[in-house]
């Protein structure tokens, strides 16, 4: 599956999209291999209560299930203005 990340996650892991290969089942288990990786990945995954994700483009929560996702998406809230 591709997965992207946007803003700061982009600028702590140091590229904008990979494709990754995994058996995680949800997105908390992907973040867990992800985070397993590098101190890179650590660090952007660090508080999860500062990021959003998003399945195929639709906001989704981490227990959320992979099956059939194509497309991971990690950001930070977004805010208004």
């Amino acid at each position: 599956m591709d997965v992207l990340y946007f803003a700061w996650v982009r600028e702590r892991i140091g590229v904008p999209k990979e494709r990754v290969e995994t058996k995680a089942a949800t997105v908390a288990e992907l973040v867990a291999e992800l985070t397993a990786r590098e101190e890179r990945y650590a660090a952007a995954f660090a508080d999860l209560s500062a990021l959003r994700v998003a399945l195929d483009q639709e906001l989704a929560d981490f227990e959320a299930s992979l099956k059939g996702v194509r497309e991971v998406a990690f950001f930070p809230p977004m805010t208004g203005g």
